[in-house]
């Protein structure tokens, strides 16, 4: 359920905000009337597929996962999103169209989410969260272009490796067959190169 949000609750976005663009006291009281707080239970969903993706979501804390189910119902993994993460199914968002995605909870999750029509509203009030905003769909682009390329041209180890990188904090938190899965490896190959990596950094001693 979704709870109105104070300037205490907005804190953690505010502070997000202000790495990126400085925001006035009425921009911050936007972002306190715009956004709503919400917390997800672990395994909740937060879009399943075929439903429309209505809501932004910036995680204050817990972590949310982005995934496909195939027809043979293997799982894809797209994206974790954890503290000072966003979010979405953005072909659904801005296309108001049914997402072929489901995001759930990793763990318990604390949003501060925000719909469509006031990310709308925001743009027409203030042009830097126009700014903002477009920052975070460069971004998002990115780090897409990245994983693609990645996926296409690196080995299990090198993308193991690079996860490692940009999930340190992941690595210990998350269920093996979930990062094996984002990987688009088996858990028991995700074992594999956890024990190589295990015992090249502590070599058995002669």
């Amino acid at each position: 359920m979704a709870h109105k949000t104070t300037p205490n609750v907005t804190a953690p976005l505010l502070d997000y905000f202000g790495t990126l663009l400085p925001l006035s006291r009425e921009e911050k009281e936007l972002v306190a009337q715009k956004f709503q707080h919400r917390l997800f239970r672990k395994r909740q969903y937060v879009l399943q597929e075929g439903d429309i993706c209505s809501q932004f979501y910036f995680i204050v804390k817990g972590c949310l996962r982005m995934y496909k189910i195939d027809h043979k119902g293997a799982m894809h993994m797209l994206q974790f999103a954890t503290e000072n993460n966003w979010i979405n199914d953005l072909g659904s968002f801005h296309g108001m169209k049914p997402s072929s995605l489901n995001i759930d909870a990793v763990e318990d999750t604390v949003v501060l989410q925000i719909s469509r029509d006031d990310l709308i509203a925001l743009y027409k009030s203030a042009t830097n969260f126009n700014r903002i905003f477009r920052v975070l769909t460069e971004e998002s682009y990115i780090i897409l272009q990245e994983r693609l390329l990645q996926n296409i041209s690196s080995t299990a180890e090198e993308r193991y490796l690079s996860f490692l990188d940009i999930y340190p904090h992941l690595a210990n938190r998350l269920p093996q067959v979930q990062i094996a899965a984002f990987l688009g490896i088996t858990p028991e190959f995700l074992s594999r190169l956890r024990n190589r990596k295990r015992n090249t950094r502590n070599p058995p001693k002669s």
